[in-house]
């Protein structure tokens, strides 16, 4: 019989705005990380065991984020937040 012992998602995240909302670079950067802010909250209410890597703003203000989240929460994730 299988079964899973731990698993965990890898995932790169791009939060960007449409260019055809005609937003100013600071006004995109601020939305950007306000939607990535949310979406660090949104993690913490659901009690989703995660670990943020890395953040990266791109030249066109974009935001790169690559994320570690638990996916399911009847397994042992340790060894992937070590």
């Amino acid at each position: 019989m299988k079964r899973v012992k731990s698993a965990c998602i890898f995932q790169t995240l791009v939060f960007s705005q449409k260019p055809e909302y005609g937003f100013s670079k600071e006004e995109v950067l601020k939305n950007n990380r306000d939607e990535f802010e949310h979406y660090k909250a949104t993690l913490e209410r659901s009690k989703i065991k995660h670990q943020i890597d890395d953040v990266a703003e791109q030249e066109d203000g974009s935001l790169v984020v690559r994320v570690r989240k638990q996916y399911n929460v009847k397994t042992d994730v340790s060894e992937y937040f070590n």
